[in-house]
């Protein structure tokens, strides 16, 4: 995997278009400047959180006794269960009803754009290729700066764009994330075939 392809994986697994209409009612009832001031903090929080599984995730699983081809397998899963979601989303959100006050961590940070799926491909990136952790850091710094700048545009290109194509662009993403998803799960169990024989 090339690190443009990681960046877009990363980038597709985080999200942004699908988080827009979540984080313009979490961020409603705060001024313009305070608004800015949480999404910069939670963004950076989610920015440590996805790097810390990067560079520990390896010895996270050693120390659980996981095998590589079973955070690949699982990984396949969830981001297969959070595709789908985008294409046939629920009418509470993508993860559910979401709490009220100004947002702190929970659910933006995490686990709106540091996720279940985003922390499992990152560790799964990182500890089948431990060699390639710059690149791999490059990448997930590739993926998040987009996240970055599509959230803090968010109330532009939801008044450029309209509810209907930002959801349009995000059950196409849904589409793509549950090919790679795919993909994963059937080099998992291809990886774990090969280990047995």
């Amino acid at each position: 995997m090339t690190v443009l392809s990681a960046a877009l994986m990363l980038f597709l697994i985080l999200d942004p278009l699908g988080n827009i209409p979540v984080f313009l009612s979490l961020l409603k009832p705060l001024t313009p400047r305070r608004q800015r001031v949480v999404l910069i903090r939670e963004l950076l929080i989610a920015l440590v959180v996805l790097m810390g599984f990067l560079w520990g995730g390896r010895y996270a699983l050693e120390l659980m006794h996981l095998r590589q081809e079973s955070v690949a397998i699982a990984g396949g899963i969830v981001l297969f269960l959070i595709g789908i979601r985008m294409i046939f989303p629920r009418p509470e959100g993508l993860m559910g009803a979401v709490p009220d006050g100004e947002p702190f961590i929970v659910p933006m940070a995490i686990p709106l754009v540091a996720g279940p799926s985003g922390m499992a491909a990152v560790m799964l990136m990182g500890s089948n290729e431990p060699h390639r952790l710059g690149d791999w850091s490059l990448a997930l710094l590739l993926a998040w700066g987009a996240t970055a700048a599509i959230l803090m545009s968010a109330p532009l290109l939801y008044r450029l764009l309209g509810s209907r194509a930002l959801i349009a662009l995000e059950r196409l993403m849904g589409m793509l994330l549950v090919a790679i998803s795919v993909q994963m799960l059937l080099d998992g169990l291809t990886a774990y075939l090969a280990s047995i024989h």
